[in-house]
């Protein structure tokens, strides 16, 4: 085909039309799955809940394309998988199956050479097999402990060739079975956070307050009875907009902050003449050092405060946190 003149042909109409078209065809692939789906899917959950190994995914062209994802949401939502090539399989990857795996096929014709190859090896060494095909009456179907059926009426590419509709019909299957294994497991949002360490959800989940807050030298405090000018040192060199104020055993009796500062200008007060003990405001709200760093931030926000002090299990003055000390840690 000329280049050119295809693009000259070019027809948003026909562009739009057949956006639609996909949608309808692919969505009715995805609701055709509810009037096949049967005793089958969860025998093949049970199989997979209480394989020993890994559930070992495989298949060729854009259904293998589709196998790495469902592998890497099985894998992130609590159940061991991985990808396997089938053509690399029959060059040496087959060592990376074991009798305590389980293989997940996914092929829509169910007669792929690459995979149909294998099966008679993989059913020898005795591991299950769970076809995914749109082909119950496949090579692949035949050879499976359990078949999944993944058939739709027609491809949403127009040539009926391209595979499209088939694999969204896989893709949702495969994220029906990880959905059912996640349930069956009791799989919890903090399982699915350490799956997941450096997105915003691990952050939130993982990270705690002695993992960001300041600590030491770094939280500014003073005695109850420090001057008001010794206060005002503090607060200026450590540049938390804050300072505690502590007794002999270091226990938070109050905190001075920016805003109080402004307060008491305000009222015209000689300030120089003042103790912290006198400035400062008692009972501040505080947090403890094991809680999450995502609890100092709801903190603050319910109490439309900039900072907070972290104490000990004794109640002691152990660090401090503010907003940017979170935001930097990537916690809001």
């Amino acid at each position: 085909m000329n280049p050119s003149a295809a693009e000259g042909a070019f027809d948003p109409q026909r562009a739009l039309q057949l956006a639609l078209e996909t949608f309808d065809i692919e969505a009715a692939a995805v609701l055709g799955l509810k009037q096949r789906i049967n005793a089958s899917f969860p025998k093949a959950v049970e199989l997979m809940l209480h394989v020993r190994g890994r559930v070992v995914v495989m298949g060729m062209g854009k259904s293998g394309h589709v196998g790495r994802k469902i592998a890497a949401t099985l894998a992130s939502t609590g159940t061991p998988a991985m990808f396997v090539h089938p053509a690399e399989a029959s060059h040496g990857d087959l060592g990376m199956i074991k009798p305590i795996d389980l293989v997940l096929a996914v092929s829509n014709s169910g007669e792929v050479d690459e995979v149909t190859t294998l099966l008679p090896v993989i059913k020898r060494m005795g591991t299950p097999i769970v076809a995914m095909t749109g082909n119950a009456a496949s090579t692949l179907a035949r050879h499976a402990d359990v078949v999944l059926d993944s058939s739709v009426e027609k491809e949403a590419c127009p040539l009926q060739l391209a595979p499209t509709a088939s694999t969204t019909a896989q893709l949702a299957l495969g994220d029906a079975l990880a959905v059912a294994l996640l349930d069956a497991r009791g799989f919890r949002t903090e399982d699915f956070a350490r799956s997941h360490p450096g997105g915003a959800l691990g952050r939130k989940l993982l990270t705690h307050l002695s993992d960001v807050m300041r600590t030491g030298d770094a939280v500014p405090s003073v005695a109850h009875d420090a001057t008001f000018t010794a206060l005002m040192r503090e607060m200026s060199a450590k540049g938390l907009g804050a300072a505690a104020v502590v007794d002999a055993q270091n226990q938070v009796l109050g905190i001075f902050t920016d805003g109080d500062l402004r307060r008491l200008i305000e009222q015209g007060l000689d300030l120089r003449a003042m103790s912290a003990r006198e400035v400062m405001h008692p009972n501040p709200r505080t947090i403890r050092h094991d809680a999450l760093a995502v609890e100092a931030a709801e903190l603050m926000e319910l109490n439309r405060i900039t900072s907070v002090l972290v104490v000990d299990a004794q109640g002691r003055l152990c660090g401090a946190v503010n907003s940017n000390d979170l935001m930097r840690a990537k916690v809001i």
